[in-house]
């Protein structure tokens, strides 16, 4: 039996897992998550491994391998660092083994990733370094709109003439949305707008490395933003030649510490089958 955990470093927040795996089997045996917010990420991922410890009843001695992602390879108590893409792969596949493809939707970047039913990368494709197709650009939209994060989906959904958002710059896209305001635009018809704008960046992602005919597993900080889901689902439907289907989960946002967690049990394996690591008792 191997008690591995994975930390998940990202642009808005700390993610922790913890799991057992033997025989194949693997049991989640601990959560965390934390907000950055302008605090200190090496901090609050040492924070979050021991909030997911307690929950999982173990401590750090018990843990057999630490991997981390995102921007933790500077964490101290790691033993191993797994690229983001990789852990987010392995992680949707955990989430939704039917998956043949992944769309991490990030705070900084969107990210369309095909995978093979093992979580392995065959191809990926991200956004350009705009951040108009990002976590931080929708959150920076809501703060001006005045609503909370989690408004979104829903204000989004009840859209009924979405305004169109022309611009791929986020500075333009945000001055866009100004006017939308003073021309009285509803909130719901302007975060409609966006949603689509998004989508449809990102489902040609999806296209571009092959993703046409497969399940498709939302990562990342907006996986749970139903609008954007919903968004993304209709851009599908109107692109000739696709035929994917859209998937979320409720703990896609631990994507890449679930990832990195498995990844490092299964390293663990093969260095104690090399004897570079003792075995687990």
């Amino acid at each position: 039996m191997t008690i591995a955990a994975g930390v998940d470093v990202g642009t808005g927040a700390v993610k922790a897992a913890v799991f057992e795996v033997e025989n194949g089997e693997t049991k989640w045996l601990g959560r965390s998550l934390l907000r950055i917010r302008q605090r200190d990420p090496m901090q609050l991922a040492g924070e979050a491994y021991d909030q997911a410890l307690e929950e999982a009843g173990l401590g750090r001695d018990d843990v057999h391998y630490v991997a981390t992602t995102g921007e933790g390879e500077a964490i101290p108590f790691h033993t191993g660092h797994f690229y983001s893409m990789t852990t987010h792969a392995r992680g949707a596949i955990h989430l939704q083994p039917k998956a043949g493809a992944v769309l991490d939707c990030g705070a900084l970047h969107g990210r369309a990733i095909l995978v093979d039913d093992r979580g392995k990368v065959l191809t990926y494709k991200m956004t350009s370094q705009c951040a108009s197709g990002s976590g931080q650009f929708l959150e920076n939209i809501a703060r001006y709109l005045g609503i909370a994060q989690d408004e979104i989906g829903s204000l989004s959904q009840q859209s009924d003439d979405p305004e169109v958002v022309s611009s791929i710059c986020a500075v333009l896209a945000e001055t866009d949305v100004i006017n939308m305001v003073s021309r009285g635009i509803s909130t719901p018809n302007i975060l409609k707008g966006i949603h689509l704008s998004m989508a449809s960046r990102l489902t040609r992602l999806l296209k571009s490395i092959g993703a046409k005919e497969c399940v498709v597993m939302l990562t990342g900080g907006l996986a749970l933003d139903t609008g954007l889901a919903a968004a993304i689902a209709e851009e599908l439907d109107k692109m000739k030649g696709m035929d994917a289907t859209v998937k979320t989960h409720p703990d896609t946002i631990y994507a890449g510490a679930i990832g990195a967690a498995l990844w490092g049990a299964f390293r663990y394996d093969k260095l104690a089958d090399l004897g570079q690591l003792p075995r687990a008792s």
